[in-house]
């Protein structure tokens, strides 16, 4: 069967594309694929989707295997392997022009939804976030804290702070985003697929993305189960 809808969530460290991902899979039921994963299981099948040898140099150039990213998936052909659910909310994917067009010689998205909230949300949401090292639980002291402040809900081992999640390195990390999205966002306007979205609040930036969702696909469950 052909594909009936592939998009990516863009957005900075932070933006919430993680929740906006998984809502996307629960309510149009549409896979939701691990680039790392897909690109790698894509590169070990070339010749079934027809990699040329310079994308997998493009992919290697452009580290196109960052910590999980959010691609969808309206049909099973040509992805072997390569479902699965993503850990947790990365930088997005994809991050540069060359993983853009060596996404597209995999599949050109169909649809993109790029995620822009305010520079000191997303330093303030980022310098919240503790994570437990052993098992990558991430909590947020202000959305999500842990029952006992600095210990893990499950083991009730310390929580640690990424190095990159410190106040200082996230305001270098949105910086760096910010420069190596912009060509992204602008070659995805020119072809007619970008679809933006602000706010402080992914609840509130939801129902957008719900309702242009909905024009391309009929939604599996009904909005008001969440």
């Amino acid at each position: 069967a052909a594909m009936a809808l592939r998009a990516v969530v863009l957005g900075p460290p932070g933006s919430g594309k993680g929740t906006v991902c998984e809502r996307i899979a629960r309510r149009f039921g549409l896979p939701r694929l691990s680039s790392g994963r897909f690109l790698r299981q894509s590169l070990r099948h070339g010749g079934e989707l027809g990699l040329a040898g310079r994308a997998e140099g493009s992919l290697q150039r452009g580290r196109a295997a960052p910590r999980g990213s959010h691609i969808f998936s309206g049909g099973k052909r040509h992805i072997p392997a390569a479902h699965g659910v993503c850990p947790r909310a990365p930088a997005g994917f994809p991050r540069t022009l060359g993983q853009a067009e060596a996404l597209d010689r995999i599949c050109e998205p169909d649809l993109v939804i790029s995620l822009h909230v305010p520079f000191e949300t997303l330093k303030d949401r980022l310098s919240a976030r503790w994570v437990h090292p052993a098992s990558g639980r991430v909590y947020n002291m202000d959305f999500n804290p842990p029952h006992v402040h600095g210990r893990d809900d499950v083991t009730g081992e310390p929580l640690v702070q990424r190095d990159d999640d410190r106040p200082d390195a996230v305001a270098v990390r949105l910086r760096k985003y910010k420069e190596a999205a912009k060509p992204v966002i602008e070659l995805y306007r020119s072809r007619g697929v970008l679809h933006s979205f602000s706010g402080t609040e992914t609840n509130k930036i939801w129902p957008y993305v719900y309702a242009l969702l909905c024009s391309k696909i009929p939604p599996v469950r009904a909005e008001e189960e969440n």
